[in-house]
């Protein structure tokens, strides 16, 4: 399905905001890859467009605002800076000259080729890993089909996405996840710099540490940038061409074996890939002692090569039916920026709200001017959002109720807070409030204005609303709604005691509890292995001193067999060719020869005994290792069982954690349509 860049040019998170290095790399690798599908040669020191774009870029994203390709126009045409250094903003980039910028990125925004870019789903790499539910999941990027431009554009901005959601994460020593390109030419070579080459390398450099592992694939080593190599961990070699190839793989495992104070012994190395034949491999692990040469087996594949537009269309077909099926009835909300790319394995529909929903009742209410309050009554408005585009601003009477309450249970350690901002229809009923009727608006308390728009028009205002006596009484009628149906629903993983944060999704919380079963798991299975360690040693030398035995008993046999054989051919030649039939000395020999053969029986029985022995230790070291695997399989087991453990925690605030900040008439602005209707315009 096609995947939605609009996330790429939205805000980045805190984590990055407040890692000047991070903040640096996505502004430039967004800028370079966006000057680059421009056909523009961006130059990070003199390329003006490239400055004048990073400068908004960093402007408002610290400002916590999104952009767009057409905000992106707007603000080229009108930057929100005056002076870009220590020049003003004309001087060193003339309106005159900043239009041309501007029409090449309104032509690209307006090119029938970018609409297939418009619609997809969000390049969010949480999302696209993670099930809502925490399952792990396989995501495919197919970009077979874009340009070159078009390519380094979306694996740019993807491995910034990548970026940006690792450096979220906290540290651990287990896997999280797994980045794999396959042919890796042109994004990360030896000379020059690409937009995807900075992330690249950081990824390289400081991905292990938070377990994110990634995987390169090329036929040519010679292509890849020298210091990606040696922050190659693993490596699988296989059969090389030339000798650049070679030259350059071996610089690449020299500087891996340094970078861990390991040794290398280039010409040993040289001559085993000198050596390596058909579908034979040798895997370098710089955090091992040696080397290791494989072979692949034999398979038969049904694979067709690579697969067509059409054939992931098909392919994608069901998810995509599925995915509409469970989408809601909304009205989609205007996408801005989106990319080709294919996840065919692991996208979802997203969920989409209007931002401008319908009001009940389809008849607008009689409006006039705004009508004279008090100054003892309380009034407020709330801001009006989206274009006006010649319609009407109506503005409705609400109560608005603003509130912050604490949560807190000493008993799991929680203590938090969190505001809410409601409102509820004010009427001419005997009871002109009822907070049972409220709901919650996304509407901060600061963002809440003294005026409203020039020629807007008024409801009607009931007259309780126009009394400064009411609002005392709605002030505690407000304390008592909140105190009764306000409550802190948290998730709770009672086997970790771990409680998830309020803003923490199912799915965050599901994979911290994932991941530390993960880290307990493996802490206890080093655990393990060390109590074993000692018994598997000492089994281990029993096992070859038995077997040393073994083999000695059998030579010190095989020296008594063949002693005894000439003490018997001395005897028998004796006795035929002595002058006398039995003799002394013929009695002796024979003698000795019978004495020769009880030895041989002798050392026969002692190899039995100590082979007996061999096999009864090779038993014991069987049945430690079978003890082992199952105690570590049980540790698995049971960690995966307390992974699956999760209940829900309900807190409820006492009266005095309420605190009141607001109780006040607000009018809510809405847009008048051509048939009297009224839409919501907040």
């Amino acid at each position: 399905m096609p995947v939605s860049i609009l996330q790429s040019f939205a805000a980045p998170p805190a984590a990055v905001l407040d890692d000047g290095e991070m903040m640096r790399e996505r502004v430039g690798t967004t800028v370079t890859s966006l000057l680059g599908l421009l056909g523009i040669e961006a130059d990070p020191v003199q390329s003006r467009e490239y400055i004048l774009l990073s400068n908004i870029l960093d402007y408002t994203w610290r400002q916590g605002r999104d952009v767009d390709l057409a905000a992106l126009i707007q603000l080229v045409q009108n930057p929100p800076m005056t002076k870009i250094g220590v020049l003003d903003l004309d001087s060193f980039y003339p309106a005159k000259d900043r239009f041309g910028l501007v029409m090449a990125l309104n032509n690209l925004l307006a090119s029938p080729g970018f609409s297939a870019w418009l619609e997809g789903e969000p390049l969010d790499i949480g999302q696209i890993l993670y099930t809502p539910q925490g399952k792990p999941r396989i995501a495919i990027f197919s970009i077979a089909h874009l340009g070159d431009k078009e390519r380094m554009f979306f694996v740019s901005l993807l491995l910034n996405q990548v970026l940006g959601w690792m450096r979220g994460l906290s540290g651990t020593t287990s896997l999280r996840a797994l980045l794999y390109i396959d042919e890796i030419f042109g994004y990360l070579p030896p000379i020059g710099n690409p937009p995807s080459k900075l992330p690249l390398l950081t990824m390289l450099k400081q991905a292990r540490a938070f377990g994110i592992g990634v995987v390169l694939a090329t036929q040519n080593p010679v292509d890849l940038d020298y210091k990606a190599l040696s922050n190659a961990g693993t490596w699988f070699i296989g059969r090389l061409q030339t000798e650049r190839d070679k030259a350059r793989l071996l610089d690449g495992l020299e500087g891996a074996a340094a970078s861990v104070g390991g040794r290398f012994d280039r010409r040993a190395m040289e001559q085993t890939l000198a050596g390596l034949g058909n579908r034979v491999f040798l895997m370098n692990n710089v955090h091992e002692d040696a080397p290791v040469i494989f072979t692949t087996r034999w398979v038969m594949s049904y694979l067709r090569g690579p697969i067509t537009r059409e054939q992931i269309r098909v392919l994608m077909e069901p998810r995509k039916a599925a995915a509409r099926q469970a989408a809601p009835m909304t009205a989609p909300a205007p996408a801005i920026a989106a990319t080709t790319a294919f996840a065919p394995t692991t996208l979802t529909a997203p969920t989409v709200t209007a931002p401008i929903a319908a009001v009940p009742g389809a008849a607008a209410p009689a409006a006039g001017a705004a009508p004279t309050l008090s100054p003892d009554v309380p009034c407020y408005f709330v801001p009006v959002r989206g274009s006006r585009k010649s319609r009407t601003v109506v503005y409705k009477p609400y109560l608005l109720g603003a509130a912050r309450t604490h949560f807190v249970d000493t008993k799991v350690g929680v203590d938090q807070s969190a505001d809410i901002v409601a409102i509820t229809p004010i009427t001419d009923a005997p009871i002109p409030v009822d907070w049972a009727q409220a709901e919650t608006i996304d509407v901060a308390v600061t963002d809440l204005e003294k005026t409203g728009e020039p020629d807007a028009r008024y409801a009607a205002l009931p007259s309780a609303a126009g009394q400064a006596r009411s609002y005392t009484a709605w002030n505690r009628d407000f304390a008592t709604w909140v105190y009764g149906t306000q409550k802190l629903e948290l998730l709770r993983s009672p086997g970790f005691k771990l409680i998830a944060a309020p803003d923490e999704s199912e799915r965050d919380f599901h994979l911290r509890i994932q991941q530390m079963a993960r880290e307990q798991r493996d802490a206890a299975v080093d655990a393990l292995r060390k109590k074993y360690a000692p018994k598997f040693t000492a089994l281990q030398e029993r096992l070859r001193k038995a077997q040393q035995a073994v083999e000695r008993e059998q030579a010190q046999a095989r020296q008594a067999g063949l002693q005894t054989a000439v003490n018997v051919g001395a005897t028998v030649l004796g006795a035929l060719l002595g002058r006398k039939a039995v003799s002394s000395s013929t009695v002796g020999k024979a003698a000795t020869a019978a004495k020769s053969m009880g030895r041989a029986s002798q050392q026969r029985e002692d190899i039995a005994r100590a082979e007996e022995t061999v096999e009864v230790l090779q038993k014991q070291l069987a049945d430690l290792q079978a003890q082992f695997d199952a105690e570590t399989q049980a540790l698995a087991a049971k960690m995966e069982q307390l992974a699956t453990q999760v209940d829900h925690l309900t807190i409820k605030p006492r009266k005095t954690d309420i605190t009141v900040q607001l109780v006040s008439l607000v009018w809510m602005p809405h847009w008048q349509d051509e048939g009297g209707g009224l839409l919501a315009a907040w």
